[in-house]
């Protein structure tokens, strides 16, 4: 999830352990302790290629591995700056131990994942939630803020943060059901268009729980539909993408290539315009595109060719969808947002 719903969550998992001995000083460190495993973030300081860092995130620092080590070592170097303090080795243990594991097991929710088995590289996504969600997120964060005007002995103050974990987990149980009902409505549509598929994933679109896509897999081709849960027709339309495997068969051959399909669990559409250029979209991001003749990736790369192997260039779109104003990044968002709230309203 993204880095305010993480500090806002590590804030209640502190007062949880430590509100009643530290206070509002119990938030701040609950903080650092959600914010501690999204520092992978700098791996791109240390590492000589932007493959390596965008691989090595979500990695050990989100596994149990790294909850069950470092938390410890915080908490006992937490014990020795604060010496004169009411808590103990064991609270500060916990308030980083539960504040590691509630980070990492969330961020197990959304499409990315988490190497939460590491040194096992398999990534766990089981794709329930956005990575930006504010319907968890601000809720939680209006609970969390509430509880700082309270002192640290008011009963009230354990209450309410109790509260702003009940709805924040309740929301999320609630999208794992969201999932499970238009799982079902996509593979009822699958059936009955006659599409024969090898594998099918399913999450949530940008910003909500509301709009769904859908990517199947077939021999020769990749198909991604929507459904909304307002949606009063549910035939959904699958739009077809070639897999081009005369492109696949160009590339294989290339380390940095198979190390990305990889990281997009083979999830990716090859296209390569008039001029030579070639373009990598990972579709397990979803588009910015909800219409059926959208064709609009969240990741797509721009692949060029060095001495010994490939590169991998961060694109907002390929030419064939830059216009104007998806170039220009506020009309781009604008437009997106508009596209989006359309599209959950319901098909028309």
């Amino acid at each position: 999830m993204d880095s305010l719903t993480q500090i806002v969550l590590g804030a209640a998992v502190g007062e949880v352990i430590l509100g009643k001995k530290l206070g509002n000083k119990a938030l701040f460190w609950g903080a650092i302790a959600g914010t501690i495993p999204d520092l992978d973030v700098f791996a791109k300081f240390i590492v000589s290629d932007k493959m390596s860092s965008m691989l090595m995130h979500r990695a050990f620092s989100h596994s149990f591995l790294f909850a069950f080590l470092m938390a410890p070592i915080f908490g006992f170097t937490l014990f020795k700056i604060f010496k004169n303090s009411i808590a103990t080795f064991k609270d500060w243990t916990l308030v980083f131990f539960w504040g590691f594991l509630t980070h990492i097991l969330l961020d197990v929710q959304t499409t990315y994942g988490t190497q939460l088995l590491w040194p096992f590289h398999n990534r766990l996504a089981i794709s329930n939630v956005f990575v930006v969600d504010p319907l968890y997120t601000i809720p939680f964060l209006i609970f969390v803020i509430t509880i700082m005007f309270y002192k640290r002995s008011n009963p009230k103050r354990a209450k309410i943060n109790r509260i702003g974990i009940y709805i924040s987990t309740g929301y999320l149980v609630l999208t794992l059901f969201f999932k499970l009902y238009t799982y079902q409505v996509f593979l009822k549509n699958i059936k009955s268009q006659n599409i024969v598929y090898n594998r099918i994933e399913t999450g949530p679109t940008p910003l909500n729980s509301i709009l769904w896509y859908a990517n199947i897999e077939t021999d020769n081709n990749y198909y991604i539909g929507y459904y909304s849960l307002l949606d009063k027709d549910k035939n959904i339309k699958f739009k077809k993408f070639d897999k081009n495997y005369a492109l696949r068969k160009k590339l294989k051959s290339y380390r940095n290539f198979n190390r990305m399909n990889k990281f997009s669990k083979d999830w990716y559409i090859l296209s390569q315009t008039d001029d030579g250029i070639i373009y990598y979209d990972n579709i397990r991001f979803g588009t910015d595109g909800f219409k059926f003749e959208d064709r609009f990736f969240f990741m797509t790369q721009k692949i060029s060719f060095t001495n010994n192997d490939i590169e991998f260039e961060s694109q907002r779109n390929s030419p064939k969808e830059k216009t104007k104003d998806t170039e220009n990044p506020k009309s781009f968002v604008k437009i997106f947002l508009n596209r989006l709230l359309n599209r959950i309203k319901g098909n028309k």
